[in-house]
């Protein structure tokens, strides 16, 4: 594909789709299970707000994501008057049987008979390998030919210069998914500035990724949130998804939406976007410097940290417990550590240090490490 014409694409995407997309992570729960009915509440008022980007993955709550939008979306809307978009977790597969078998299993589940965008997940350095192993560059292609895909690109977690490498090997690539929020642009681990430019460089389009930050931009700080606040124009999580989509080659910003609160709130500030003015930029600053004088953990709540975790923990809620002690306060975070994520989950201490949550997380933690500070912070007590 010449650079003109992912000129032109990014043209028709960006004329043709408006910027909100829906992502299928974190659906509302009932218990255990996705609430299909509020998802369908979600659905339909997105819909029939103008947006029509879908996005869901074939690991997505071990699959229930893609089944979820087969019953939402899929079985409710006429083909053409929606975009869907999955990936495949070459990393995760067995062979490379079982990872073409991926593919035609998300076919089945989400019952779209085409995928408007197939992404190859979370590709990085350590994880490169399977995909190039497997062939599955060349079989995403072929599928292209087949109809079965009409775009194809690939989600991304790992630093500019890998990026650079793999968008030299493979120019046939449509678009990038990246990280992106006014926390990681300046990350010197996330490098969400340096790998939006080198995206750009190459002339893809950019599709963004947390750009709230698994919800931590949504539910700020006492003293981040006043500044923002100040502003009067709307929620922190608004401010957030203004930034991401405000940036030029940027043309689908999803976002996570667990609820109708949070897909209402979406549609009121992206129905008629418009990006950050100065002064709100100003703002996201003192809001960034805010979180710099803090120790937070930088954790996403993607929970890929805890599929195989041979002693079960909880570590996203881990996390976050660690988070409330010593940003928020919270006053009952022994109690939820104690009685909610570790009555039923394996303790901070029980951890063996495997490894196997480092090699999977996208913010490259040192989860083990820190694993140690929350059981020294939280179980002291059981200890003495």
């Amino acid at each position: 594909m010449s650079f003109m014409e992912e000129k032109d694409m990014e043209n028709y995407l960006g004329e043709s789709i408006p910027k909100l997309g829906f992502g299928l992570m974190r659906l509302p729960m009932c218990g255990e299970q996705i609430d299909l009915e509020q998802t369908k509440e979600m659905v339909d008022l997105f819909m029939d707000a103008g947006f029509r980007y879908f996005d869901t993955a074939y690991v997505y709550n071990d699959g229930e994501s893609e089944r979820a939008a087969k019953a939402a979306l899929v079985d409710r809307y006429p083909r053409e008057s929606f975009y869907l978009a999955t990936k495949l977790p070459g990393f995760s597969a067995k062979s490379k049987a079982d990872a073409e078998r991926m593919f035609y299993t998300s076919l089945e589940r989400t019952g779209a008979g085409y995928f408007d965008f197939y992404l190859l997940h979370s590709l990085s350095a350590d994880r490169e390998k399977a995909f190039e192993d497997y062939d599955l560059w060349n079989f995403i292609a072929a599928r292209k030919k087949e109809g079965l895909i009409r775009h194809i690109g690939f989600s991304f977690h790992d630093t500019a210069d890998e990026l650079d490498k793999l968008l030299t090997g493979h120019p046939e690539v449509e678009f990038v998914q990246l990280q992106i929020n006014y926390i990681d642009w300046e990350s010197a681990t996330v490098q969400s500035r340096l790998c939006y430019e080198t995206a750009r460089r190459h002339g893809k389009p950019v599709i963004i990724m947390e750009p709230v930050k698994g919800g931590s931009l949504a539910n700020l700080p006492s003293d981040a949130a006043k500044i923002l606040d100040d502003l009067h124009g709307g929620s922190a999580a608004s401010y957030a998804i203004r930034f991401a989509a405000g940036f030029d080659g940027v043309f689908m910003v999803l976002s996570g939406m667990s609820n109708l609160g949070q897909m209402k709130d979406n549609l009121s500030h992206m129905k008629d976007f418009k990006p950050l003015d100065e002064k709100e930029r100003a703002a996201v600053d003192e809001v960034c410097a805010v979180f710099r004088s803090k120790n937070l953990i930088p954790c996403t709540a993607c929970r890929y940290c805890t599929d195989g975790c041979p002693k079960h923990i909880d570590i996203p809620n881990l996390f976050s417990c660690m988070n409330s002690k010593y940003v928020y306060k919270s006053w009952n975070v022994k109690y939820y550590y104690d009685k909610v994520y570790t009555k039923r989950n394996g303790k901070a201490s029980d951890c063996i240090k495997c490894g196997k949550c480092e090699r999977s997380c996208p913010q490259h933690l040192p989860i083990r490490k820190l694993l140690e500070e929350v059981a020294a912070e939280f179980e002291k007590a059981d200890n003495e």
